[in-house]
Formats: structure tokens, C-alpha cells, sequence
């Protein structure tokens, strides 16, 4: 029975599996979710490519990592925003609520009422 590995050492894929040519061809082809699905994350700095191969392919690398970091933060920050608000409407208290089930009138309806009910002699 083979041990687990251990997550903090680095992968065994790299360059002996994902193809830096390929990697290159499908970045500039913009087919960047087949790039990724060959390993484009994976890729580790090969010096047997062509320099400017290894510069597109590690900044490729490092935009997803920034867009994917900066979609992280916008979550975390529509999740905090969400915290708040909620706070806040608890902090507020509910709406009145009508007495004995009945619906509440209009504030015109209400005032009309009122003075139909003075006329009237009405308590």
C-alpha cells in the first residue's frame, strides 16, 4: 500500500507532462480553458524552451492567478457586504406590524375614516 503524498511538496507533474510548446500554441491561439486543462498551472519554468515561450506562459500564469485572486476578493467582499446589511436590518427592528390582523389603511384612507367616525359621533 502505497502512503498518501504529502500536499506541501510540489506536484510530480511539470515540464516531464505539460508540453510547453503546446501550452505556448494554445495561449496564443487565445484557447486559454484548453491551456489550463492541459496544465497550464502546473507548467514549471523550463529552461529547454525558448525565452520568450517561458515569459508568455509564467505571465499567462501569473494574470489567472491575479484575476482569479482579485474574483476571490470581490466574494469576500459581496459576503461582508451582505454580513452588514443584514445587521443592519436587524438592528432596525421589523415593520409595524397591524393590530388584530386587520390591514393597515392608506394614511388618506385612515384620515377620512377618522372624520366619518367624528361626524358620526362614533368613538
Amino acid at each position: 500500500m502505497r502512503p498518501a503524498p504529502d500536499p506541501t511538496l510540489p506536484r510530480p507533474t511539470a515540464t516531464a507532462i505539460v508540453d510547453g510548446a503546446h501550452l505556448v500554441a494554445l495561449i496564443l491561439d487565445d484557447e486559454l480553458d484548453a491551456a489550463l486543462e492541459a496544465g497550464l498551472m502546473a507548467f514549471v519554468d523550463d529552461p529547454a524552451l525558448a525565452p520568450a515561450a517561458r515569459g508568455l506562459i509564467l505571465a499567462t500564469q501569473r494574470r489567472l492567478r491575479e484575476a482569479w485572486d482579485a474574483r476571490e476578493r470581490y466574494r469576500a467582499r459581496e459576503a461582508r457586504l451582505a454580513r452588514r446589511k443584514a445587521a443592519r436590518d436587524g438592528r432596525r427592528g421589523a415593520a409595524p406590524v397591524a393590530a388584530a390582523g386587520k390591514p393597515a389603511l392608506p394614511p388618506a384612507a385612515a384620515a377620512a375614516l377618522a372624520r366619518a367616525k367624528a361626524r358620526a359621533g362614533a368613538p
